[in-house]
């Protein structure tokens, strides 16, 4: 990314954040999958992964301190957590392998998936027996498609969702998993050359705009419907992608 930055991308960058810090606030998830797809679509998949690196971790950290539980958290979930490392390892690997346009497209449809569950909210109890045999398979799939595209939720957060645990223990779960990705995404975005101090500048400068957004999130949540919020941005969300998976068809 170059200093040489237009108005535009100026606007972009700090509505991004905006945006999906706002989404963050209301929700407690949702800042990296709100907020990639708008900077992938300005400067390109490669190009806007470090660029929410910073603002994820920080937004991640803010919810986690809230949300407690922190040690059950990973007492219960180490060995997801554990699995994240080698799924992303190779995920990026696969990144640095693959064409830009088509990176950008699987994030798309990883996005679509996101929605159509969202959208679906399918009443799937997962059986307690299932539970630790499946955990180290969710964490190293996670693992690899958060390092191709970015997209930190699938299947992550629907598996979470069916174990039926309690609102802040779900929340813990899934931002200590969110926390884990990014920083190994700095760590590896780093070693392919994509994670430039330039990056990090921006990002810090754009993190106190997603504080705005995270905190104007937390102050209406009880006021603004989530339903009518979450279905805004998911309508958003599904032209993104479509955008996104175009250039490959």
């Amino acid at each position: 990314m170059s200093f040489d930055l237009s108005l535009l991308h100026i606007a972009v960058i700090s509505g991004a954040y905006l945006f999906a810090g706002t989404a963050k606030g209301i929700t407690g998830i949702g800042f990296t999958t709100t907020c990639l797809p708008i900077l992938a679509l300005m400067f390109g998949l490669k190009e806007a992964l470090p660029l929410v690196v910073i603002p994820s971790v920080l937004s991640n950290l803010m919810v986690m301190r809230q949300a407690g539980h922190f040690g059950v958290t990973v007492a219960r979930f180490w060995p997801l957590l554990l699995t994240l490392i080698p799924g992303l390892a190779f995920g990026l690997w696969m990144l640095s392998k693959i064409d830009a346009n088509l990176a950008s497209g699987i994030l798309g449809v990883m996005v679509f998936l996101w929605i159509g569950f969202s959208l679906a909210k399918p009443s799937l109890t997962l059986s307690a027996h299932l539970e630790r045999p499946l955990v180290p398979i969710i964490g190293l799939v996670t693992g690899t498609i958060n390092g191709v595209t970015g997209s930190q939720v699938m299947p992550v957060v629907p598996f979470l969702m069916m174990l039926k645990m309690p609102r802040d223990l779900f929340i813990q779960a899934v931002n200590c998993s969110f926390t884990l990705s990014s920083f190994v995404m700095a760590f590896g975005l780093g070693k392919l050359g994509l994670f430039s101090m330039q990056d990090v500048l921006i990002s810090v400068v754009g993190s106190c705009v997603m504080f705005v957004g995270v905190a104007l999130g937390g102050a209406v949540r009880h006021r603004l419907s989530e339903q009518l919020f979450r279905t805004a941005t998911l309508i958003m969300l599904s032209v993104m992608a479509l955008s996104l998976i175009l250039p490959i068809l």
